[in-house]
């Protein structure tokens, strides 16, 4: 089951006070980005988050569930509607994640 776009806006929405925040549609749900920096994942209508240790210290609760059959153990994120919250989470786990690497330019 794909993930309804406006909850997906909503909680990039949330997140928002973290950085730039952007969606990207991957294999029927969504990678969710700060910064250039991928950090969660929006499957089936449920927002995860990749675990870090900074985020651990932040979360209210910790709750580790696979966003999709075959996968590794994300933060799964069940109340998505406190944007402070979610921005500080979102902002601590960003600051453990490695930098994107560097896109390839193609050449002409």
């Amino acid at each position: 089951m794909a993930s309804d776009a406006d909850f997906v806006q909503y909680v990039a929405d949330q997140c928002a006070g973290a950085g730039e925040i952007v969606v990207k549609k991957m294999f029927g749900d969504y990678g969710v980005y700060c910064d250039g920096k991928i950090f969660g994942l929006v499957c089936d209508d449920h927002f995860y988050v990749k675990p870090t240790e900074a985020g651990r210290a932040v979360l209210r609760k910790v709750d580790m569930r696979p966003p999709y059959d075959g996968a590794k153990d994300y933060f799964f994120i069940d109340d998505v509607d406190d944007h402070e919250y979610l921005s500080l989470l979102v902002r601590e786990t960003c600051r453990q994640l490695p930098e994107p690497k560097p896109k390839n330019k193609k050449k002409k």
